[in-house]
């Protein structure tokens, strides 16, 4: 089985506030996909450096369960759409392997 996280943003590039409406069509996306989601509301902060520049981020985490084979293709598909919708040049999607118990 793998676990996917989806790290969100709160914010876009240039520092402007992220319509919650895609936050939520995204939820509705992965519920009817596979069935459900993790949501973690708290929100988390990064920092990273590049190019002498600094930059910080705002995100909440979606995480998602699936035995489905094809769910990596899935999301590299839908990363390449979040990229766009939330106006970043990358948006974190991680993937690994759990086992249920």
């Amino acid at each position: 089985m793998q676990e996917y996280e989806l790290y969100v943003p709160l914010c876009d590039n240039e520092g402007r506030e992220i319509d919650p409406a895609l936050l939520s069509s995204l939820k509705v996306r992965l519920r009817d996909r596979f069935g459900g989601f993790t949501y973690f509301p708290q929100e988390g902060e990064g920092e990273w450096k590049t190019g002498g520049q600094t930059f910080r981020d705002r995100i909440v985490i979606l995480r998602v369960l699936s035995s489905d084979d094809d769910s990596g293709d899935w999301f590299r598909a839908l990363k390449t759409e979040l990229i766009e919708q939330y106006s970043q040049s990358d948006f974190l999607i991680t993937s690994r392997e759990v086992e249920k118990l």
